[in-house]
């Protein structure tokens, strides 16, 4: 139970069992306990066992904890519980057990055939020359204090932390180590979308990532009451603690799989793989640290990624608070980790659109002129559109904003002579 996510082993005495025979083998029951529990290796720390009384009967009560920090062994064997079986777990799944844990640590391990031409040197000089109170002397001391390179036999050679922030080419040594950023048109997954494979080293990909999402995040005004506020669709603060989180503790161990941001026009989702490390879970993330990639973490930090070191969730829950947003919203999936920041919805109105996203919806040019005139204007009546497209007919004209109306980009405001229409 402790190599897997803990549980509750329940002991009940016989029926005939009288009272003083219980409490005398509740006591052997609590020694054979933590007996057991120091046959593990390391030794199992747990809770003291507690006696509980259901249908008349006492039981007592040992309690594994989920989310334990170590993985066990007992006689030089890994042991996991599957429903109502023991198992040994496989080579594949100790590692990963171990990753996930942070006993082992993939950023620490070296790719094969790397060396240290494969690092932007660049990059490795700028940031040695930016770190302030780092005592090394070069660059390559820089990157063996970081953890970005070790010795071996007699020569530096860089690890996989060293390889994706400071690499020339990461996706040659850590595959699938790149970001999927996709921007879809309405609340669902559709086929009408904008998309862009982020590939670069870890402090270029958090850019370039943020870069994304500011330029499809449409701005406006929120309606508050009778207020009018302008501002950004999301907190811009709240966005780039989501990016930085997910680039800094995604399991970069795992094939298959990257990091990926789906922007709706309700929400954003960001998913990195891996699910979350050592003793952290989704009921005690606020409160608690666990960093799986500290060499990363910590080179982020010296880059002014990350301001302090364990409080990214607090800025982030703080900042979309601030927005008069709701809490982002923290979910483990079955090999994985998601945060969702929700948006304002339908009480907010655009005055700028995000990127011409209207350009996936095969517009004719009367129309995609009429949203440019918008975005420049922030707003376009009947009369602007037919100066902007003199020969055509005033009905045409209608069916051209009735068109854009129901595909979910205009907004038709007042009526008969006073209507115009601004982004939805």
């Amino acid at each position: 139970m402790a190599n897997a996510k803990g549980g509750l082993v329940i002991l009940t005495p016989p029926d005939s069992q009288g009272a003083e025979d219980f409490e005398q083998q509740m006591a052997e029951a609590r020694q054979r306990i933590a007996d057991a529990a120091f046959l593990c290796d390391p030794p199992l720390i747990v809770p003291v066992p507690q006696v509980a009384h259901a249908q008349g009967r006492p039981h007592l009560l040992i309690q594994v904890p989920a989310g334990l920090p170590k993985v066990h062994a007992v006689k030089g064997k890994f042991y996991t519980r599957s429903g109502t079986r023991n198992l040994v777990l496989t080579q594949r799944q100790l590692r990963q057990l171990m990753f996930e844990r942070g006993e082992a640590a993939f950023e620490s391990l070296t790719p094969p055939r790397a060396t240290l031409d494969d690092l932007d040197d660049t990059k490795v000089k700028r940031y040695w020359e930016s770190v302030q109170g780092l005592s090394a002397q070069t660059p390559e001391e820089a990157l063996l204090l970081r953890g970005c390179a070790v010795e071996q036999k007699g020569r530096l050679v860089p690890t996989h932390a060293g390889i994706l922030l400071f690499g020339r080419s990461p996706e040659r040594f850590c595959r699938h180590s790149e970001i999927l950023a996709v921007r879809y048109l309405g609340e669902e997954m559709s086929d009408e979308f904008l998309r862009e494979d982020i590939r670069d080293t870890l402090p270029e990909q958090i850019r370039r990532a943020e870069a994304f999402i500011a330029s499809h995040m449409r701005r406006g005004v929120r309606i508050n009451a009778l207020a009018r506020e302008e501002e950004t669709e999301y907190p811009m603060k709240a966005v780039r603690e989501a990016i930085v989180n997910a680039v800094a503790h995604r399991d970069y161990g795992i094939r298959g799989d990257g990091i990926r941001i789906l922007m709706f026009s309700d929400r954003i989702e960001f998913y990195s793989p891996g699910r979350l490390p050592g003793h952290v879970t989704v009921k005690n993330i606020v409160d608690e640290r666990f960093s799986r990639n500290e060499a990363i973490v910590q080179v982020l930090s010296d880059l002014g990624f990350i301001e302090r070191l364990g409080y990214g969730i607090d800025r982030m829950i703080s900042r979309m608070a601030e927005h008069g947003l709701p809490a982002p919203e923290f979910r483990e999936t079955a090999n994985g980790f998601s945060v969702t920041l929700y948006g304002h919805g339908g009480r907010f109105l655009a005055t700028q659109p995000e990127a011409k996203k209207w350009k996936l919806l095969n517009l004719n040019p009367r129309q995609e002129k009429a949203l440019e005139f918008i975005a420049s204007e922030e707003r376009i009546t009947n009369r602007e559109y037919q100066d902007l497209c003199p020969d055509v007919s005033p009905e045409t004209i209608r069916r051209d904003l009735a068109d854009l109306v129901s595909k979910g980009l205009l907004l038709k405001i007042g009526k008969k002579r006073a209507t115009y229409y601004i982004m939805k």
